[in-house]
């Protein structure tokens, strides 16, 4: 997996809400075709041998309010950006009320693609006010871990063009490149969220591959 890094998230004194479950809750996230679902699995699938219980899902979920998120993603239907960032916060609500906090509550590991910063990263394309983002997922518990993989735009899309037949509404060079740095601007200055009292600091640990 030449030219991939790994980010680790690690917490320090913030005013977020960390998790206050005995299950451990591991976040993916990335760029469209960085590979964070190959990399969940593979997690997934070495603690299942290690005997721990643990278990896989991913925003946005396949819930209605997930089926309403496709639908605009893939461009069968529109709204502004607002609405589809209330959509992912809504989704992601339901998700740890009906799946992530339970299993957590019962020291399951929770392993997850994709989380707060996807929304971070992709919401700030189109909404430039950071602090309203932040503001609408500041009432979500913080993962324990957080991983970011680092891949080049330009791979994600040829990856992209093999394994689908069209595009979505972010899967474009251009744009997956603003994303890829609003990605690090949002997990390297931890500056915007303790101002508003939102999320963490970061101290990064690079592992190459």
């Amino acid at each position: 997996m030449a030219g991939r890094s790994y980010y680790h998230q690690e917490k320090r004194k913030t005013n977020m809400i960390t998790n206050p479950y005995p299950g451990k809750f591991i976040v993916f996230e990335g760029l469209d075709g960085s590979g964070t679902t190959t990399q969940a699995n593979l997690l997934f699938k070495y603690l299942k041998k290690q005997g721990k219980k643990v278990y896989l899902t991913g925003e946005p979920t396949r819930s209605l309010i997930g089926g309403l998120i496709e639908g605009q993603i893939s461009g069968d239907w529109k709204s502004t950006p607002e609405c589809l960032q209330l959509l992912f916060t809504a989704d992601r609500a339901h998700h740890l009320e009906k799946g992530i906090i339970p299993l957590l509550k019962k020291g399951i590991t929770v392993i997850c693609t994709r989380y707060i910063l996807s929304t971070l990263a992709y919401g700030n394309l189109d909404i430039k006010d950071e602090k309203w983002l932040m503001t609408i997922n500041k009432k979500f518990i913080w993962p324990d871990i957080t991983f970011l993989l680092k891949v080049s735009p330009k791979i994600c899309i040829e990856r992209i063009k093999k394994e689908r037949f069209h595009k979505e509404l972010f899967e474009k060079e251009e744009k997956l490149k603003k994303v890829s740095k609003n990605y690090l601007k949002f997990a390297k200055k931890p500056a915007p969220y303790q101002t508003e009292g939102f999320g963490a600091g970061f101290k990064n640990i690079y592992i190459n591959h």
